[in-house]
């Protein structure tokens, strides 16, 4: 979806207010440790798409505290903003850093392949190292 300036702005505006409200408002220790890593607000804003990570052996409580704290984030981010409407939060689970942090590994893998077998080619044609 293209998205305007402006459009731009109060995404990250929902972003950082949502993740100040994580790191200083909310005591759920469930929430700790999250990234808030992107929001789409609507046109309207009645709506907000909230994106996080965290570790992937968390990923089920942290749904869960968000589902229960959804609420409480969204009075607390209605009177930090000055937005007519508070937006309905929704939470999802970015995985985009999972798939990159994969795909580094497996780059690291295949660097190391490359390393070794230039090494057993260099020890094979001399004999020595």
């Amino acid at each position: 979806m293209k998205q305007s300036a402006s459009n731009r702005k109060v995404n990250e505006q929902a972003r950082e207010v949502i993740a100040s409200i994580l790191l200083f408002d909310v005591s759920d220790p469930r929430l700790h440790l999250v990234t808030i890593t992107g929001c789409e607000v609507s046109y309207d804003r009645s709506a907000c798409n909230v994106y996080y990570t965290t570790d992937p052996e968390r990923y089920g409580d942290v749904q869960a505290a968000f589902e229960q704290a959804a609420g409480h984030i969204r009075s607390l981010m209605a009177k930090k903003l000055s937005w007519r409407v508070a937006p309905e939060l929704r939470f999802h689970l970015d995985k985009s850093v999972d798939q990159a942090e994969a795909i580094g590994a497996a780059l690291a893998s295949e660097r190391e392949h490359q390393q070794q077998r230039i090494v057993e080619e260099t020890i094979g044609e001399d004999g020595e190292f």
